[in-house]
């Protein structure tokens, strides 16, 4: 009978300053554990039999040809307990941005450092994002201890500038061991030249390192949605994606974020067939019993009482390391992708920047430049479904992404996650400053009053006809107004918005300010928007109405069989095609006001009649506040 090894799988990343040899002792632990393929190892050996170590982990030929890494090189090796896939980062301080993807799931991270020199500018920097991603383990690997002549005393002055860089970094201590990566001292075989040292190898050291299997309870489970399929139509849907956290069972209950639909576990598929169970990080495919709104971007979680629930948040503490040429400020807006969903973000606030030569904090920084590490405030469009980073190094850490180029440009780890209501937060830092010059006296002074007209309906309802023959009659008749159409807004003030639940609601948040601020100036400011929440509409009329401002919501209730039927811009037929999804009224809800100022059907009506109901409203209203 055969017996099946299950060996454990240990990621690691070796990270130093260039010409440290981390390719070399790369190579050397490919060579020495056996690991190689003949060809490979022909293909970079010389005449004499000698092998260049450092060119079978350097890949790309630009590697080969300046004798430095670039890009991050992964390799594989493994012995009779264990499997590795190790990560070679490249030294160049240059390329430090892909030390974040090299060392952003490893378990160990090899902190190579020259026996002659010490440790350096990019030891620092390299150790610091170590610990910034919370790899777990740190050894430090004292190369090419042969050029100092095997020295004791060298090898314990590099020990105690390791030992007090990892406490700088949060550290107690850090192994050391001293290495010859060319000859093979102390990596796989013990060296006789160090006789002084007490200490594992590198390979006894990474044997000997225990691992932790992602959190395996219920309560704690993180299933992002990546895919939703059907395989026929007999069959109900099934959403695929990888657990980061926790277990799933047929029959457990879980909740959709961020939407907070729930449902029970009717099926799992791993390709483990009668599996019932699944655990992290596996990927599954997951069949529900109820056929709710699920989509990629939505994350599965426990809905047990006792459940570890991440927040629905939309402002993010985070720790980002900038990829880009182009210098990050406040105020930048960006794309931000978290697990399986991107939303737009803006750059609320740079707290800080990392100093590489002292690893100190440099407060409020104008900007963060290449390579550079720092701390700062992100405000989402919609909803990001966050954990801390410590919690989660999945739903905790995300990329940053150029809308323009598409090119990565930043990766972060979540230091808090907030949860931000539109419309709701309080700024305690900052308040509201009326003009120094009293309405009535300016209303009075320019003989204009101002209002808001707010006019909410279906696509293709008629508001925006409506809307803009208001307009024209009150600038006819002498008083100024202006239109706010939607989608003229998404052209500037919510260019950066989709339409996506959360940031339809950030929407109309930004249009409820505006005509807030147009109407305190006289000006009758006429909205028109689909608004389909009485939720966001209700805020843009406790904006007004706190400021002492008439508000006037209209309701234009066209039918949707009506609206249908108009469509001039062929929204309705593209939503039945199943080309456009979460249109308003066919398959996204549309709260019909409960008390509204006037409401009307524009269903065969006479336009200027319609138009004469409104400003006559507005009168009256205008009238009752005198």
């Amino acid at each position: 009978m055969t017996t099946t090894i299950t060996r454990q799988l240990l990621r690691l990343a070796t990270a130093g300053s260039v010409d440290d040899g981390k390719s070399t002792l790369i190579g050397r632990l490919l060579h020495d554990t056996g690991s190689l393929p003949t060809d490979h190892l022909d293909s970079v050996t010389d005449e004499d039999g000698v092998a260049d170590l450092a060119a079978l982990s350097d890949g790309l030929r630009a590697e080969r040809e300046q004798g430095i890494t670039i890009d991050v090189a992964y390799r594989f090796f493994s012995t009779p307990t264990r499997s590795y896939v190790l990560a070679d980062t490249p030294g160049h301080e240059r390329y430090t941005r892909n030390m974040f993807t090299g060392a952003s799931n490893a378990h160990v991270a090899v902190l190579l450092v020259d026996a002659r020199t010490g440790v350096l500018r990019q030891t620092r920097r390299h150790a610091r994002i170590a610990a910034l991603l919370g790899v777990p383990n740190l050894v430090a690997v004292v190369n090419k201890i042969d050029l100092v002549d095997f020295d004791e005393a060298r090898f314990a002055q590099v020990q105690e500038e390791l030992r007090a860089l990892a406490r700088q970094v949060g550290r107690e201590d850090v192994l050391a061991i001293p290495v010859s990566a060319k000859a093979g001292d102390n990596v796989v075989t013990r060296s006789e030249n160090t006789a002084w040292y007490d200490g594992p190898t590198l390979l006894e050291y990474l044997e000997g390192v225990e691992l932790h299997a992602p959190a395996t309870r219920t309560e704690e489970l993180r299933l992002p949605v990546q895919w939703v399929s059907r395989p026929d139509p007999q069959n109900r849907r099934r959403y695929t994606g990888r657990i980061s956290a926790g277990t799933l069972s047929v029959g457990d209950e879980v909740v959709v974020l961020p939407s907070g639909s729930k449902s029970t576990v009717i099926g799992l598929d791993t390709l483990d067939e009668g599996r019932i169970t699944a655990v992290a990080p596996l990927s599954v495919s997951v069949e529900l019993a109820d056929d709710i709104d699920v989509g990629r971007g939505d994350v599965l979680v426990s809905g047990g009482t006792q459940a570890h629930l991440p927040v629905l948040a939309r402002e993010l503490d985070a720790t980002i390391c900038w990829l880009s040429n182009t210098p990050l400020r406040a105020g930048d807006r960006i794309a931000l992708k978290h697990t399986s969903r991107t939303v737009r973000a803006t750059v609320q606030e740079l707290h800080t920047r990392l100093d590489p030569e002292t690893l100190d904090e440099q407060d409020s920084p104008v900007e963060l430049g290449l390579n550079d590490i720092g701390t700062v405030t992100l405000r989402t469009s919609s909803v990001v479904v966050a954990d801390t980073y410590d919690h989660n190094r999945d739903s905790g850490a995300f990329i940053l992404i150029d809308e323009q180029s598409n090119d990565t440009v930043g990766a972060g780890t979540i230091l808090e996650p907030r949860v931000v209501v539109p419309g709701e937060q309080t700024r305690n830092d900052i308040k509201w400053h009326p003009s120094s010059l009293e309405r009535q006296r300016r209303w009075a002074s320019t003989t204009q009053k101002g209002a808001t007209i707010w006019l909410t309906g279906l696509p293709a309802s008629g508001k925006s006809t409506v809307a803009v023959a208001v307009e024209r009659a009150l600038v006819e008749a002498g008083r100024t107004a202006y239109l706010l159409d939607g989608d003229n807004v998404r052209h500037g003030i919510s260019d950066d918005l989709g339409f996506s639940p959360g940031d339809r609601a950030e929407n109309i948040r930004r249009v409820g300010h505006l005509t807030r601020l147009f109407a305190d100036a006289g000006v009758v400011a006429i909205a028109s928007m689909v608004s389909p929440l009485r939720s966001d509409r209700a805020i843009a009329r406790a904006l007004n109405e706190a400021a002492g401002l008439t508000f006037l919501e209209v309701a234009v209730t066209t039918p949707v069989e009506e609206c249908e039927r108009r469509d001039p811009k062929g929204l309705y037929a593209r939503a039945r095609s199943g080309e456009l999804k979460g249109l308003t009224g066919i398959d996204a809800p549309y709260e019909t006001p409960e008390a509204p100022d006037l409401a009307f059907d524009t269903t065969g009506a006479d336009i200027s009649e319609l138009v004469e109901r409104v400003i006559a409203l507005l009168e009256e209203r205008e009238t009752a506040q005198t």
